[in-house]
């Protein structure tokens, strides 16, 4: 079915005039969807279909980049929310929610002893840095996964455009379930490792006791190990996954799905590092601000007495299962693989002569459009989303990588793509 997108690119066009990208993000910017082939703005969400500008529907495996954890407009937030802003959003003092959000956390969180507020990951993985150099007297740092926008990581990636040489120098990347390449760095900066912070998991599960590993290391060189679980919190375990994996950091960070949508993050941990909040300067107008604190208790009570990780984890192996056959028939194994834990995981397409990676998925993304499914790096599953909403995202993969497939034994992709390629913002996972 070819579907209308001309409202997006007329919108797009607007927007670039006054936006960089025509988007705050860059993952919901025309470089990670195909120009012309996809939509590019999006109108309303309900539960986890979602309508772009141009009125097509669309089953959402987005989930507002893992935001939406219990999908569009739940009720329970929005109520929550509506009745919070009846008697203010911003005040000149703390409010109690703060307080009471904080409690929550401290509960649920196996590392958590003292919580501090935050608007988004960035914000608490900065954070929970200058509190680990601020405890340890010390200034490198080691790395694993991403960690958001700020100079201490993002010049560890090919976005390091503006940040100096010398902040660059203090941070160092390992790979993760590679034990040695972390203690390379600790070998090669003896001494000088204030934090080791990472994705407890992303594309893989941790083996041979990595994570267990990381701790003893940290531990014997006193450095700071701080679990970066902005989206692994409420979305593998309600403790996030060092609950999961029985791994207890010094410090964590949270965000993502925690207020469904709304705008915060947390940092938590140990509070004889916590208390260093006191000292460092760490502070916001909008930390303490009322709405997305109503937001994130309502989330988290829905969390709970629905059992909202236990569903995404079903659905999940349901995903995993049926693609897996997928693969198997179309003898794919080559370019098609998974991976992730089921309730965050990915389809990872490679080369296949003679197309680039790209390529082909430029060519996945505007095929599973076609067919109502809007898809990015991975299936970012929300507690809307049913079993007859997998078995649709799985009717959608049998026809679009056959197509694929096809497409590369042909060797016609020209006459088949119709947009414009995607472009990386670059690897970390």
């Amino acid at each position: 079915m070819t579907r209308d997108y001309s409202q997006s690119s007329k919108l797009l066009a607007r927007a670039e005039k006054t936006v960089p990208l025509g988007s705050q993000t860059f993952s919901k910017s025309r470089i990670a969807y195909p120009k012309g082939v996809s939509p590019l703005f999006i109108e309303q969400g309900k539960g986890c279909q979602i309508w772009d500008v141009d009125g097509n529907q669309y089953t959402d495996f987005v989930s507002g980049l893992l935001s939406i954890s219990l999908g569009y407009c739940n009720p329970a937030v929005d109520n929550a929310v509506i009745e919070q802003l009846k008697s203010g959003v911003t005040f000149s003092l703390p409010h109690k929610l703060e307080m009471e959000v904080a409690e929550q956390l401290v509960e649920l969180i196996p590392c958590a002893e003292m919580v501090r507020f935050g608007k988004n990951g960035s914000d608490a993985t900065s954070a929970a840095i200058r509190l680990a150099r601020a405890y340890t007297q010390k200034e490198h740092v080691a790395v694993c996964g991403y960690h958001g926008w700020q100079d201490w990581y993002i010049g560890s990636t090919t976005r390091d455009l503006g940040v100096p040489s010398a902040t660059k120098a203090l941070t160092h990347s390992f790979a993760y379930n590679n034990i040695d390449s972390l203690k390379a760095i600790f070998a090669d900066n003896k001494d000088s490792i204030a934090a080791v912070i990472l994705e407890p998991m992303n594309h893989q599960f941790p083996q041979d006791g990595f994570l267990e590993q990381v701790r003893a290391l940290c531990t014997e060189h006193n450095a700071v190990l701080i679990f970066d679980e902005t989206i692994t919190g409420f979305r593998y375990s309600m403790g996030g996954a060092q609950q999961l994996f029985n791994v207890t950091p010094d410090l964590a960070t949270f965000g993502k799905g925690m207020a469904n949508g709304y705008p915060i993050s947390a940092v938590v941990g140990k509070k004889e590092i916590m208390r260093l909040m006191e000292d460092i300067f760490f502070s916001g107008t909008f930390a303490g601000e009322t709405l997305s604190l109503a937001a994130t208790k309502a989330t988290l009570n829905f969390m709970l007495e629905h059992k909202v990780t236990e569903h995404l984890k079903q659905l999940g192996e349901r995903l995993q299962s049926g693609l897996a056959d997928i693969i198997d028939q179309l003898d794919a194994h080559s370019w098609l693989s998974q991976s992730g834990h089921p309730a965050w995981s990915f389809l990872n397409i490679a080369d296949k002569a003679p197309y680039s990676a790209i390529e082909l998925k430029s060519l996945f993304l505007q095929e599973m459009a076609k067919r109502g499914i809007l898809l990015g790096g991975g299936h970012n599953l929300n507690y809307a989303h049913k079993a007859s909403d997998i078995d649709t995202l799985l009717v959608a993969y049998q026809e679009v990588l056959t197509l694929l497939a096809k497409t590369i034994k042909q060797e016609n992709f020209a006459s088949m793509f119709h947009g414009e390629l995607l472009e990386p913002v670059f690897k970390v996972r």
